[in-house]
């Protein structure tokens, strides 16, 4: 028999379902021309949640939700964690065979699915979304024991991200990591449930920036306007979409604000409601941030910083003409008050003020660690001055309390927001038939990181180096890497240049992109 826990407590929970109570018909979600109300939201999860601890009673794995940016994406979510489970949100861009590593390493009896799977796995149950709307509304509707819902320290999500090995990595963020997130976060925006904010959500709900405008948005009674994937790749219906919006608040990546500031109309006329862009994922630039002060007088401008480790971010700072005038690089800000920043040497020791080092980080933000992978788990994370801590692996350093992020220590790198490790990139090209060996280089223009190279040695010398030929070989990644990883150069070589160590030579290897 199951054993239920039961301390009881209030959190997210009561809150979402406050907001159901009070604001039945308000819209917590909108996709395009769909959309859900508090009301629908609360009905369908119980529901949801019902079938689930009925199903798996005597079984609390995570569960796998797949799709990308449906309204029934988020009433699995709640549906999950109601019923005692944390959730895997599983975009429907990823390749396949990524999507069968997370279902491996995750043990997962069960994928809640918003749309076909491309593969068969080998689970107890999926769900396809046929299955899940006859359950979300003819299933038991009377709100499950609380006593089922993920307690404050069991985890709330896991969220799968770049790992050196080749195979993902599940990062496990408690109740309690989320609970503190939010408390810190909501009045960064500035908005409450009285304002009806409308908040931008732009990525996909597998990465884990769309935690903030999600939370936010259900934690502040608020409606999440989702921006799908086909609407960055057509400029035109992204604005007209925009121009419906009413968005209050917009957390996005500077590559997305870049993308609209390409385009004159993207200021405060199009959207008159917007008082706040809250910015994480990557570095945001000057440039960035004066352009937006001129369009966007009425919004202020927050600079975010924090990994996926740390849940979402945990450090923030409101940019202004002042800061961007005498600062480059932009400082990420001041971390909240329940973590500790550290700046480390390599010995492990921490250093003076305005010296670099790891950006270390201790506090109630803190993943427990990898799920179903202690190895790596007892790399990252450790205990830092009586606190629970994460090796990020950023280089930084603290002038006046405020942070300032210099750039990775290693071989992992922000790309259009998204972590990516370099050597997750080089190991699945290894795993290509007829690859002898792959490394792969950033890519800047105009000093900005903008996408990757790769340089690959094959087995056959006389394979095809055309056009013809990359676009095959790209191809063929494309079964192993979702889109973002795969290189937009790839460069075939007969060999490596070497260092003095008898190591590859990267930096050459970097400097012979810029002759090419």
């Amino acid at each position: 028999m199951r054993i239920i826990r039961r301390r009881i407590f209030v959190n997210i929970f009561e809150v979402i379902d406050g907001y159901a109570a009070r604001y039945p018909e308000r819209i917590a979600h909108i996709h395009r021309e769909e959309s859900i109300t508090y009301g629908a939201l609360f009905q369908k999860s119980n529901r949801l949640a019902n079938y689930i601890i009925d199903r798996f009673e005597d079984d609390n794995t995570p569960i796998i939700v797949y799709g990308h940016k449906q309204c029934a994406m988020l009433v699995c979510f709640l549906a999950c964690v109601k019923s005692g489970h944390a959730y895997i949100p599983v975009d429907s861009s990823l390749p396949s065979g990524r999507i069968e590593d997370i279902v491996a390493s995750s043990a997962s009896k069960l994928i809640l699915c918003m749309e076909p799977l491309s593969f068969i796995s080998e689970v107890s149950e999926i769900l396809d979304f046929s299955s899940i709307l006859q359950i979300t509304g003819t299933y038991n509707f009377s709100p499950p024991d609380k006593a089922y819902r993920v307690a404050e320290q069991d985890v709330y999500y896991i969220i799968y991200t770049s790992g050196s090995t080749g195979k993902p990595k599940g990062v496990q963020i408690t109740l309690s990591n989320l609970q503190s997130f939010i408390s810190w976060a909501v009045p960064l925006a500035g908005i409450d449930a009285a304002d009806a904010p409308v908040i931008l959500n732009t990525a996909p709900f597998s990465f884990d920036l769309s935690v903030m405008d999600m939370y936010i948005s259900l934690a502040s009674g608020g409606t999440l306007y989702s921006i799908d994937k086909n609407m960055t790749a057509n400029v035109r219906e992204l604005f007209e979409y925009l121009e419906k919006s009413q968005v209050s608040v917009c957390v996005c990546t500077p590559s997305f604000a870049d993308l609209c500031i390409a385009d004159s109309s993207f200021r405060q006329a199009l959207l008159p409601n917007l008082r706040c862009f809250l910015f994480c994922g990557e570095t945001l630039g000057n440039k960035t941030a004066e352009e937006l002060i001129n369009r966007f007088p009425c919004a202020k401008i927050v600079n975010l910083y924090g990994p996926t480790e740390t849940t979402v971010s945990v450090t923030a700072v409101t940019i202004d003409r002042d800061i961007c005038s005498r600062s480059s690089p932009l400082p990420v800000g001041r971390i909240k008050a329940d973590c500790v920043i550290h700046i480390l040497n390599q010995h492990s020791s921490e250093v003076p003020e305005k010296e670099h080092g790891e950006i270390v980080i201790s506090g109630d933000s803190v993943s427990i660690g990898y799920y179903n992978n202690q190895e790596m788990t007892d790399k990252a994370f450790f205990t830092y001055g009586g606190k629970w801590s994460y090796h990020t692996g950023d280089e930084g350093y603290v002038k006046n309390g405020m942070l300032y992020y210099c750039g990775r220590l290693d071989f992992q790198i922000k790309l259009h927001g998204y972590r990516i490790e370099i050597e997750d990139v080089e190991n699945n090209i290894r795993r290509l038939r007829g690859v002898l060996n792959a490394l792969v280089v950033p890519g800047f223009s105009d000093g900005r990181l903008t996408h990757l190279n790769a340089f690959v040695i094959r087995e056959d010398k006389n394979a095809d180096k055309s056009l013809k030929g990359v676009i095959a070989f790209k191809n063929d990644l494309k079964a192993l890497l979702p889109e973002y990883m795969i290189p937009k150069k790839i460069i075939f070589t007969d060999q490596f240049p070497m260092n003095t160590n008898g190591k590859t030579d990267r930096k050459a290897l970097a400097l012979a992109l810029e002759v090419r």
